[in-house]
């Protein structure tokens, strides 16, 4: 989207380029305003239905938010605000889920700060590292309708079990892993992009872009898709924490499935753009994920 303003100045060496910045006023003011309200309330017992403080207060504010941004932004900003915004406010119920909710739900809420957290900072470190492909697709919200369908499932399985079979719930040393693997996976894949700055994008190119370089430092020293690596971790992790049994199998098999794919056709690329540089490259780092070689010209 900076690229769409014509302004890459303002963007270049690091710096938040407008659009970046407006979402992060809506992110973190968004998350502010819905707690700050609901937590004295929910704390003192102001409502004394939880569930009503935790959903019904915030939504209400949220709504309010959002009025004042439709009036204050219009065309592409407030394209931007509302989604940030929106994250916000999964972020901000999220927590007072974690802090105010029936033990065997603050897991859901642990795991609703992660989903908001991931897909906010796709959007913001790459307001940060690549400006020139900022869309609002950077948010990573409308990925494709199987992440959709992964997601609503994983729910549906959360539901269902806490339901029918708690006992799945209650290991709280076992589903503390998934936190580990979640922070893991999001700390090496936000490394990855802002390693790879220009050269990083969310699709991958069949056009090499001028700017486009051979990353080989850092993360990618050790491994050639370094932000792959933590998207797989972090996805199952994701399920660890829910301890959904099923879900943690299923979104191993297919993240390994969807990478080994993604990673065939993205080396075949960079083998075209980078010929005997990123085939030597190729001998000398592995791809960082089990049992991936990527596409190896013999």
């Amino acid at each position: 989207m900076c690229a769409m303003n014509s302004r890459p100045s303002a963007c270049a060496r690091f710096q938040l380029c407008p659009e970046g910045r407006i979402s992060l006023y809506c992110f973190l003011a968004t998350a502010g305003l819905v707690l700050l309200p609901s937590v004295p309330q929910i704390y003192y017992e102001i409502v004394p239905n939880v569930w009503g403080a935790i959903l019904w207060g915030p939504v209400l504010y949220y709504a309010l938010i959002n009025l004042i941004i439709r009036f204050v932004l219009r065309n592409m900003e407030y394209q931007v605000a509302i989604r940030a915004s929106f994250l916000g406010f999964v972020m901000a119920a999220s927590v007072l889920v974690v802090c105010f909710a029936p033990a065997p739900w603050q897991q859901f809420g642990v795991y609703g700060c992660f989903m908001s957290f991931f897909h906010y900072s796709e959007f913001l470190v790459i307001a940060v590292a690549n400006p020139r492909t900022l869309s609002l697709d950077s948010f990573m919200l409308n990925h494709s309708v199987h992440y959709g369908l992964a997601a609503a499932a994983s729910w549906i399985e959360f539901v269902l079990e806490l339901h029918y079979l708690p006992e799945f719930k209650r290991y709280a040393h076992i589903w503390f892993v998934g936190v580990v693997l979640c922070t893991f996976g999001e700390i090496i894949r936000k490394a990855a992009i802002i390693t790879a700055g220009r050269s990083f994008t969310h699709l991958v190119q069949d056009e090499k872009h001028s700017d486009h370089k051979l990353i080989t430092h850092g993360l990618y020293a050790y491994s050639r898709h370094p932000s792959y690596v933590g998207w797989f971790y972090w996805s199952i992790g994701t399920q660890i924490i829910l301890m959904n049994p099923l879900c943690i199998c299923i979104y191993a098999l297919v993240s390994w499935l969807f990478f080994h794919d993604r990673i065939y056709v993205e080396e075949y690329s960079l083998l075209y753009f980078f010929q005997s540089d990123y085939a030597r490259y190729q001998k000398q780092v592995p791809t960082g994920l089990p049992f991936i070689k990527g596409y190896l010209i013999e």
